[in-house]
């Protein structure tokens, strides 16, 4: 047997929507960027209801995007964020997007973490994180969101990390309305 590879590529059609080094200067564009990689990973078939982006904080520039590709590439961590820190490190040549030398950044999410991602927040040197769609929106669909509590989130702000949780929730939970209406896979509920 042969030591498996593990490689990690966004759809296609993710550069035709979000082309990296665009400009997303409001908190609303940020998130709706995400909540469109999502509509679109659920219109296209290529995922689960979520989406994800890194910009530059104080420019606005995209550096990295992410959409769920668990049930795509059969890989459980593979959520939008996680995607959306990978390739940014990549890109950037850092595994810490906090380097010094490197500006602030921020990561925005269509819907607020799960514990995996709730928990790479902090590894993933983010200052802040904008969030679109609840928690219990994601649970409504049947999706576990694991042990994310109120204390997770001040234990990451005392570290620093700004949130700003549930801007435009009402389209964000539009997506997730979506996959639901699709019958799409909900993979660990």
């Amino acid at each position: 047997m042969t030591d498996p590879e593990v490689r990690v590529r966004l759809p296609d059609w993710v550069a035709e929507v979000a082309p990296l080094g665009g400009m997303y200067r409001s908190d609303e564009a940020r998130i709706r960027l995400a909540v469109t990689l999502a509509r679109e990973n659920v219109r296209r078939g290529t995922g689960g209801p979520f989406g994800a982006a890194i910009f530059e904080e104080e420019s606005g520039r995209l550096v990295s995007v992410g959409v769920n590709s668990v049930v795509r590439l059969n890989n459980a961590t593979l959520h939008a964020e996680m995607v959306a820190f990978m390739t940014a490190q990549a890109a950037l040549g850092n595994w810490s997007l906090g380097a010094p030398g490197l500006p602030a950044h921020t990561l925005a999410t269509s819907c607020e973490p799960c514990a995996m991602c709730l928990g790479a927040v902090l590894w993933s040197g983010v200052s802040r994180v904008l969030t679109g769609a609840s928690r219990e929106d994601a649970t409504r669909l049947g999706f576990d969101e694991g042990p994310v509590f109120p204390e997770s989130y001040r234990y990451l702000e005392s570290r620093g990390i700004r949130f700003d949780r549930q801007v435009l929730r009402a389209e964000a939970v539009t997506v997730l309305e979506e996959y639901r209406r699709q019958g799409g896979v909900v993979y660990n509920g």
